[in-house]
C-alpha cells in the first residue's frame, strides 16, 4: 500500500522499521504472502469444504485426510492440513485444566499400572499397585504378580499402615478388582471390598469413564517409579524388589520437594496426619481359605503348586489359609503346616522334614530267582542259569529251576545239571526226569527182578 501511495524504498524502511532487504522481498512476493499467508495456507482455504469432507471421512484422522485429499487431486502439506482443521475447529480443542486441591485428610487415591521388572535375571511383567494422599501427596507403591482382590486387600492393608491411618474417601478407577457393577457415580462396590474398607475407616469412590485426570495424583508417580526406581535396578525375587520400593519411597519419593506444595510430601504429611481416620486397635489379617484334600502322596495343591501335609493327613479334609507370603494348613482348628508361598513356581513340590516317613512296603522283597542262580557256589549251577538266561528263557523258567533245587537233593540235582550242560539239554522237564534217575538209586532200592516172585 505505502508503494503504490509513491513512497520510496527507504521511506518504507523507515517507517516500518523494517530492513530494505525485507522490504524488496515483501515488494517482490505475491499478496497472499505480502499479507503472511503462505500459498499452502492459501490453498488449503480454497479447499475448505474438500478438507472438512475429507477429515469427516477419514474419522478424525489427519494423515488418512491427507490421503483422500491426494487421490481427489488436492495436494496439500502436512502442517497446512493440521493448521486448517485447527483454524476452522474441526477438532475440538484443549479444555482448560481444573485445579483441584482436597484439604487433609479427605481423600487418597489408589491405582495399578504394569511394569516390566527383572527379577532374578529375567524380565517379567509385575503390577505395581500405588496409593497417594491427595493432600500431602505421599506415595507408597507394591509390586505383585498379579492383582486380585486378595492381592488389593493386602496392599490397602499395608498402605494405610504405612501412612498410619486413611483418609475418609479412596477414588478409584472403574476396575473390575473392586468395583461388582456399574461405573462412576452408579459404581457398586463389592461388598467383600466395601466390608474390608469399612473396617479401615473409609470408602471407595469410583471417577466417571475416560476421567483419569480426577486421580492425577497417583497417575504422575507410575512415571517417576519407572524412570527413577526401576532403572538399572535387578531383584531377586518380589520381596526383595518390595522391600527396595519401600525404601525408594521413604528416601527418594516423599522427601523430594514439591513445586506445588512447597516442600517435601513428608513434610506435608506431618500437617495431614492429624486429619487421617485412626485405624483398629487390631487390623484384620488378609488370607484367602480353601478347602482341599490331601493326596495319596500327602500333598495338597494351591496354585498348581504342591505343599506337604504329615501323613496320618492323607486322604482327610483339611483348611489351607493362603497369605501373600506363607501357605498355612489346617486340621480341625490346629496348624499342622506351614510353607512359605511360592508364587513365581509352577508345578513344584515342597516337603518339609518329617511330614514323611519312609514308605512301609509290606515284607521284606525276596531277591529274584535268577539272581540267586547266578550266584550258586557250584559253577554249573550258574553256568546252566546264564545258559537258560542267555537263551531268553522266562522268568518262570528260572522261577522253577529254583524250585527244583530246592526240593530235590544236592547231589542228584547237582549231578543231572552237570550232565544237561555238558549235552546242552535246557528243556527242564527232561532235566526233572534225569534228576529223578539220579535220585532213585540213593534213595530208592528197586526190587531186582525175581524177587517179587517169591
Amino acid at each position: 500500500m505505502l508503494r503504490a501511495q509513491g513512497h520510496t524504498l527507504r521511506e518504507i524502511s523507515r517507517l516500518l522499521h523494517l530492513a530494505r532487504n525485507t522490504v524488496r522481498r515483501i515488494l517482490r512476493s505475491s499478496p497472499h504472502e505480502a499479507r503472511g499467508e503462505p500459498r499452502a495456507a492459501a490453498r488449503a482455504d480454497q479447499h475448505a469444504g474438500q478438507i472438512a469432507e475429507a477429515f469427516i471421512k477419514a474419522r478424525g484422522n489427519v494423515v488418512r485426510a491427507q490421503e483422500l485429499l491426494a487421490g481427489q487431486g488436492v495436494e496439500i502439506a502436512y502442517s497446512s492440513l493440521t493448521r486448517r482443521v485447527r483454524q476452522a475447529e474441526l477438532r475440538p480443542g484443549k479444555r482448560r485444566a481444573g485445579e483441584y486441591s482436597p484439604l487433609p485428610g479427605v481423600e487418597m487415591q489408589h491405582d495399578t499400572s504394569p511394569h516390566r521388572v527383572t527379577i532374578g535375571g529375567r524380565s517379567v511383567t509385575a503390577q505395581c499397585a500405588s496409593l497417594v494422599l491427595a493432600c500431602s501427596r505421599r506415595l507408597f507403591a507394591q509390586y505383585y504378580p498379579r492383582f486380585t482382590r486378595f492381592e488389593a486387600k493386602h496392599f490397602l492393608l499395608e498402605a494405610v499402615r504405612f501412612m498410619d491411618g486413611a483418609a475418609s474417601v479412596c477414588i478409584i478407577d472403574n476396575t473390575s478388582v473392586i468395583l461388582a457393577a456399574g461405573s462412576g457415580a452408579d459404581a457398586i462396590v463389592a461388598p467383600e471390598m466395601a466390608a474390608f474398607a469399612r473396617t479401615l475407616g473409609f470408602e471407595f469412590r469410583a471417577h466417571r469413564v475416560n476421567h483419569p485426570d480426577r486421580k492425577a495424583r497417583v497417575e504422575r508417580p507410575f512415571a517417576y517409579l519407572e524412570t527413577n526406581f526401576l532403572v538399572a535396578r535387578d531383584f531377586q525375587d518380589f520381596e526383595d524388589l518390595n522391600q527396595q520400593a519401600l525404601r525408594w519411597c521413604h528416601d527418594v519419593a516423599n522427601q523430594k520437594p514439591k513445586r506445588a506444595l512447597g516442600m517435601s510430601p513428608d513434610a506435608a504429611y506431618l500437617i495431614e496426619k492429624p486429619h487421617l481416620q485412626a485405624l483398629p486397635a487390631a487390623l484384620p489379617p488378609v488370607y484367602e481359605p480353601l478347602a482341599r484334600a490331601v493326596d495319596l502322596h500327602g500333598y495338597v495343591s494351591v496354585e498348581t503348586n504342591r505343599y506337604s501335609v504329615p501323613d496320618r493327613l492323607v486322604g482327610k479334609p483339611v483348611t489351607v489359609h493362603k497369605y501373600l507370603t506363607r501357605i498355612e494348613v489346617w486340621y480341625r482348628g490346629s496348624l499342622v503346616a506351614s510353607h512359605a508361598r511360592r508364587a513365581g513356581d509352577r508345578d513344584v513340590r515342597y516337603t518339609l522334614p518329617g511330614h514323611h516317613s519312609a514308605p512301609n512296603r509290606g515284607k521284606a522283597q525276596q531277591p529274584a530267582p535268577e539272581r540267586l542262580l547266578l550266584s550258586d557256589e557250584h559253577p554249573a549251577i550258574a553256568g546252566y542259569a546264564a545258559a537258560l538266561k542267555q537263551r531268553g528263557r522266562s522268568l518262570q523258567t528260572l522261577r522253577r529251576l529254583l524250585e527244583m533245587k530246592r526240593t530235590y537233593p544236592a547231589e542228584p540235582f547237582l549231578a543231572a545239571v552237570e550232565q544237561a550242560l555238558h549235552y546242552g539239554l535246557f528243556d527242564l522237564g527232561r532235566l526233572e526226569a534225569l534228576i529223578l534217575k539220579f535220585a532213585a538209586g540213593a534213595f530208592f532200592r528197586l526190587p531186582e527182578r525175581g524177587e517179587g516172585d517169591a
